[in-house]
């Protein structure tokens, strides 16, 4: 199998061999320093101040969005909301779970964050600001120095979703002004799913110290007092926990942050060069490095992804919805090379050659 979806990505021999060790018991001290690691790790990847916080919540990254929503909004906030698509969604219908008063500004499928859009909504007594750094829906990466200008303007707690663009594209939490930095596991960390991380600037550890969660699983205030120790409330996802260690000394050693995002940014430009000429549209005003979105002119996306997969053994990413038979995506992180790019646009001209295509 050659995968090109966005999560669960490729992973290497590294992640892969720790995968297959017996799970260790976790209430040792050997567990705490790994995790103590990966905490360090993740700030500094993140470019959090010395004084932030990280979270590592056994559930995907929706349970981690979930978690940030509840315990750092509250019925006295009013938040807004950018819904560009699926992810956007999310957020949404969060805020509405959880009782927190909200305003969304709704983009279109592939439509990049304006200037003007946000002007209509300085001074209006927003206290918060939720935004998806990249809407893996529909591949648009927002402008986040736009975003950041705006929120410290207008004195917004700013929470970014990084879940698919974290590593691959640049970041600057604490430059930024993010409060909340979200990711996952199986992105471009490309471990298995099941563990999301919480990056929290020390105002947002503040923010959850003063705030009652009628939640236990999620209630982030115990997961902070935990962590000190290197521990989890709970029993995490030990296994995936080991190995996101493993990738994180890895992503270190080879460079850090910025020889991963700029591996990963050439492996997109490598397939957007290799698939010009091909009946392909590209639908993002504004893309990240992780993901291509492509609407094939002729023919069905959805058809093309089923013929990948069981005519080639590739997986590329489809879409649900309205969006199902319109759009793909192609994933540029994890375990892949320029040559799995060349695999998979020589599938494409066979397609093509087929009049499949």
């Amino acid at each position: 199998m050659l995968n090109f979806t966005v999560g669960p990505v490729m992973s290497d021999d590294v992640v892969r061999a720790v995968g297959a060790e017996q799970v260790p018991y976790f209430r040792t001290s050997e567990f705490s320093s790994i995790m103590l690691e990966n905490e360090k790790l993740m700030k500094k990847f993140a470019k959090a101040g010395d004084d932030a916080r990280t979270v590592f919540i056994t559930g995907s990254g929706t349970a981690s969005m979930e978690a940030t929503v509840m315990n750092v909004f509250d019925k006295t906030d009013k938040v807004l909301v950018v819904n560009g698509g699926s992810f956007g969604h999310r957020f949404v219908e969060l805020c509405q779970i959880h009782d927190i008063p909200y305003e969304e500004i709704k983009l279109e499928p592939g439509k990049a964050l304006k200037t003007e859009q946000l002007a209509a909504y300085n001074n209006k007594g927003f206290t918060g600001f939720l935004v998806n750094a990249h809407e893996t829906s529909t591949g648009v990466h927002y402008d986040m120095e736009m975003i950041s200008e705006f929120c410290k303007r207008n004195s917004l707690f700013l929470v970014v979703d990084a879940i698919s663009s974290f590593l691959a594209d640049d970041f600057d939490m604490k430059g930024l002004g993010v409060q909340v930095m979200i990711t996952g596991s199986q992105k471009a960390l490309a471990c298995p799913p099941g563990v999301s991380i919480i990056v929290l600037s020390h105002e947002a550890v503040e923010r959850i110290e003063k705030h009652d969660v009628k939640c236990m699983y999620l209630d982030l205030k115990s997961a902070l007092k935990n962590g000190e120790r290197g521990q989890t409330p709970f029993t995490p996802a030990v296994g995936t926990l080991r190995q996101i260690n493993a990738r994180l000394k890895e992503i270190e050693a080879a460079g850090g942050v910025e020889a991963e995002t700029k591996k990963i940014a050439e492996l997109a430009q490598d397939f957007r060069k290799k698939i010009q000429g091909f009946p392909f549209e590209i639908v993002s005003e504004s893309m990240s490095n992780a993901v291509t979105p492509l609407h094939p002119l002729h023919v069905s996306a959805y058809e093309i992804f089923i013929r990948l997969k069981n005519e080639y053994g590739i997986w590329i990413c489809p879409n649900g919805g309205e969006m199902k038979e319109k759009i793909f995506r192609v994933g540029h992180i994890g375990a892949l090379t320029k040559e799995d790019n060349t695999t998979l646009v020589d599938a494409f001209k066979d397609l093509q050659k087929r009049g499949l295509l």
